[in-house]
Formats: structure tokens, sequence, C-alpha cells
């Protein structure tokens, strides 16, 4: 039987729908990661070891992506158990251990990320690229607000493509041409 949308009576309930949504798209990334033996979180945790300008540690990394210890650990091992990221003491600082990425995770990362992006620019194609781009703009809103971290360093990423400063609106892109396409890839 096909779902028929919400009742009535839900179908202005944040939660349920975001909930909803939610499920969908995690359903479709858990399908489209499946080849590269990848669950959403550990393709997060590998763009962010990219993304580093230094080496991070676990600890860095989960503070950054707001996970527990616990769990980390079991993202990391099951990340290094596939060969895509290694542990080891940092270059800079010996007493530092660090989490950075093998040939093979920077390869399944780059072919990851674009099985992602084809999901994401699927689930929003009802919408069109403003709207798309204004619900990127207030998640993340939401999420700052309630993380309480700093909009000033956070870099709005265009969905399905294209970067723009925070702050910015969302139509309107680094180069400043509104009217121009996206061309780099989405990270969020």
């Amino acid at each position: 039987m096909k779902d028929e949308g919400p009742p009535d009576v839900l179908s202005r309930r944040l939660g349920y729908l975001l909930k909803h949504a939610y499920l969908g798209l995690a359903a479709e990334l858990d399908t489209a990661l499946a080849p590269f033996r990848l669950i959403p979180r550990e393709l997060g945790v590998l763009a962010v070891i990219a993304a580093s300008p230094e080496q991070p540690s676990q600890l860095e990394i989960a503070a950054r992506i707001g996970l527990d210890r616990t769990t980390m650990v079991g993202v990391v091992d099951s990340l290094e158990s596939k060969g895509y990221v290694e542990r080891h003491r940092s270059d800079r600082d010996r007493r530092r251990n660090v989490v950075t990425l093998t040939p093979a995770g920077r390869t399944c990362l780059e072919e990851a990320e674009e099985a992602r992006e084809r999901v994401e620019r699927d689930f929003l194609a009802p919408l069109d690229e403003t709207s798309a781009a204004a619900l990127v703009e207030a998640l993340l809103t939401l999420h700052l607000a309630r993380s309480g971290a700093s909009r000033a360093d956070t870099v709005v990423h265009a969905p399905c493509g294209g970067e723009y400063p925070a702050g910015t609106d969302a139509g309107a892109r680094l180069d400043g041409d509104p009217a121009a396409a996206p061309g780099a890839p989405s990270r969020w």
C-alpha cells in the first residue's frame, strides 16, 4: 500500500515532517553508500578528516561532528578495518595520536561523495534551487543555534553544488553572479 502522505493532524508538525524526510533520505543514502561499505556517519568522518587543515585526533573529530567518544572509537575502528583510515603518531607532535586517510580512503571518499551528492540532488528535486538552498540554510541556522556554534567561520554549501559564505543570501554565488550555475561539489 502506497503512503498517502501525513494525516491532516500531523501535516504541519515539524517533528513528524523532519523525521519522515530524514528516514527517506537515510534509506536512500544507505543504499547509495553500500557499494563503498560505508554508512553516512562514516562518510561524514572521512569528509571531516579530509577537510581538516591539520591531522585531527579521534577526539577532535568527535567534537567537530558531535559524536561521543565511544561511538567515535567504533566508527574509526570500522573505517580502519576497511583500510580507509589509519591511526598513528602526529608528524608535528609525537604526543598526539591522529587519524589520517589512506590512499584507498581518499579514493573511496571521492567516489562516495559523488554518490551522496546524487542522492541529495534527487531527494531535493521536488524543490527549486532557491527553496533547496533556503532549506539547507534554515537547517544550518537551527543546528548552529542549538549547538551554540558560531556562524562566522561556517561555509554554507549549496545543495548539489557551490558554496556560499555564511550569512550570504542563498541565491548569491561566491563570484557575485546569482544566475551562475553551481560549479563546486556539495560537501554538506
